[in-house]
């Protein structure tokens, strides 16, 4: 008898490895100061091997919600690719050890290397990120063991991966698994651009597969091609159960059916603002895995947000279920 899950996540398994830099550096190496740049293998090599004070953390957006699932005492389990190398054996070990299980075993003799992200942090605070997405990348149906997929409550999956045909069939797979079973299936939209890429499939998706949607304000334009936010979620929430828009800084809102809320946000100056997306929707489904009400599960999001963004990093420090307690919404 396999577990029972109560979030299952498919994503990008991603080693984060940090080292402290001066902008004198950057420059010289090239790197583009506070961005996000997708760099190739060999790049990745070469700034790999420039880093002095390397220190590693598992990665990846769903990664890291699934990580403050575990925090908040859920039971939850991971589906990506890592390869049989030093990383992709740390990425399985360091997971596993922050309570989800890692359903996949490193691929032996995998076709790239583990997927990693070198990050630069600049006295400043600011970090600038160079991510060879390598394996990680190629996720794909046979990564999706029947067993774990029907296992699931809830299904969360991540955007980045519907670049390639071969993420697609892995998240009808899941999501159709999970379905049938009796769970339910989400996605976060991840990125504007890749909605821009792959626009008529991420309707359909949401139309046939989803149950919940989790996006920013520019991905629900993108996704709809207007200028107007309101006319893009009123044609979301004709064809999905949930919908969630985030507008960094601004009211949180969402929608189910008839039911609409606007969640208030705190403004704080962020420490390091990596990972909020991520801690929202840990909040969020954490909410809705224990079956709150619109409002509290967004309430959750946010405050799990606004814990991350507190200190550097995009897993929490602190006890968020005595956040949830000093909220009031345990």
């Amino acid at each position: 008898m396999s577990p029972k899950y109560q979030v299952v996540g498919i994503g990008n398994a991603i080693v984060d490895v940090l080292s402290h830099s001066d902008d004198s550096f950057l420059d010289i190496m090239g790197i583009e100061k506070g961005i996000m740049q997708l760099i190739d293998r060999e790049r990745g090599e070469i700034l790999y091997a420039a880093m002095n004070d390397r220190r590693q953390a598992p990665g990846g957006s769903v990664a890291n919600t699934l990580a403050g699932l575990g925090r908040l005492g859920l039971k939850t389990a991971f589906m990506g690719r890592v390869h049989d190398d030093a990383l992709g054996r740390y990425y399985a070990e360091a997971l596993a050890a922050d309570g989800t299980d890692f359903v996949n075993p490193p691929v032996p003799n995998g076709e790239l290397p583990t997927s990693r992200s070198m990050i630069f942090v600049s006295p400043d605070g600011e970090r600038s990120m160079n991510t060879y997405l390598g394996i990680s990348a190629e996720v794909g149906s046979e990564d999706v063991p029947d067993a774990v997929a029907s296992a699931a409550d809830l299904l969360f999956l991540e955007g980045y991966l519907f670049d390639k045909d071969k993420g697609k069939e892995a998240f009808l797979k899941a999501s159709r698994l999970c379905k049938a079973a009796g769970g339910k299936a989400g996605i976060a939209l991840s990125d504007p651009f890749c909605v821009d890429r792959h626009r008529a499939d991420f309707r359909s998706l949401m139309e046939n597969e989803m149950d919940y949607v989790i996006g920013n304000s520019h991905e629900w334009l993108s996704l709809y091609e207007t200028d107007i936010l309101d006319e893009a979620l009123a044609q979301a929430r004709a064809v999905c159960d949930l919908v969630v828009c985030t507008r960094s800084g601004d009211d949180v809102i969402l929608i189910s059916g008839e039911d609409a809320v606007e969640v208030p946000v705190h403004e704080v100056t962020p420490v390091d603002a990596t990972g909020a997306g991520d801690q929202f929707a840990a909040g969020l489904l954490y909410g809705l895995s224990t079956g709150r009400d619109l409002m509290t599960c967004g309430r959750m999001g946010v405050v799990c947000a606004g814990e991350v963004i507190s200190h550097m990093g995009p897993r929490p420090e602190t006890d968020t279920i005595d956040l949830f307690h000093q909220a009031g919404l345990i």
